[in-house]
This record gives structure tokens, C-alpha cells and sequence, in this order.
């Protein structure tokens, strides 16, 4: 790519919505899901792979933060379905679970 790296990381996050487990299982069939680890910035790995950045993403996967979801962990999100938020880097959808910070009234 050869957007301004902070250009890039704005536009992904401008792209980033909520999503339910349901709206993802197709995603998930074709194999195309990544699991981001809720400590590791979702924006920050879509715009790694977006840039093809092999080295930050190697490691990652290597360390176990960023993963293909594999069917016990599609499994877990078909039984909870809890709140997700996606950005699509294509041919990926990078998914992450996130909690909301509560709301005090």
C-alpha cells in the first residue's frame, strides 16, 4: 500500500463495526477469519497486513495473538455471542471481542 501509514490506520478504523458471531460465520466457513487477542491494537494488525508486514505479523501469530479461528473457538463465540468488532483487510476479516466499558447512569 502506499498510504501514509497514519492515513491508512484512520481509514481502517473508520471501517471497524460491531459484528455478531452470526454475521461472521460465513467468513468463517471460507476460512477467512483472524482472531486478534483483545490486548493487541485490532487497527494496528489490520494495517500490518495490510502493508504485507511479514515480520510484525509473524510474530504475532508465532506468539499466539494473532490466530485463525479454529472451529473450538468458533464453537465458544456460536455458544456466548458476545460482541465483536471486525475490519476487513482482504481476502481477511480480522475479528476481535471486546468489553464495553459500562455505562454508569
Amino acid at each position: 500500500m502506499t498510504e501514509n501509514p497514519s492515513t491508512l490506520y484512520a481509514k481502517l478504523l473508520g471501517e471497524t463495526a460491531r459484528i455478531g458471531w452470526q454475521e461472521l460465520q460465513p467468513f468463517f466457513a471460507r476460512g477467512a477469519l483472524l482472531w486478534v487477542e483483545p490486548g493487541l491494537d485490532l487497527i494496528a494488525v489490520a494495517v500490518a497486513l495490510a502493508e504485507n508486514d511479514q515480520q510484525t505479523l509473524a510474530g504475532w501469530l508465532q506468539s499466539g495473538q494473532v490466530s485463525k479461528v479454529e472451529a473450538p473457538r468458533a464453537e465458544d463465540l456460536l455458544a456466548r455471542d458476545p460482541a465483536l468488532w471486525a475490519v476487513v483487510v482482504a481476502p481477511w476479516v480480522l475479528i476481535q471481542e471486546r468489553e464495553d466499558a459500562p455505562t454508569q447512569h
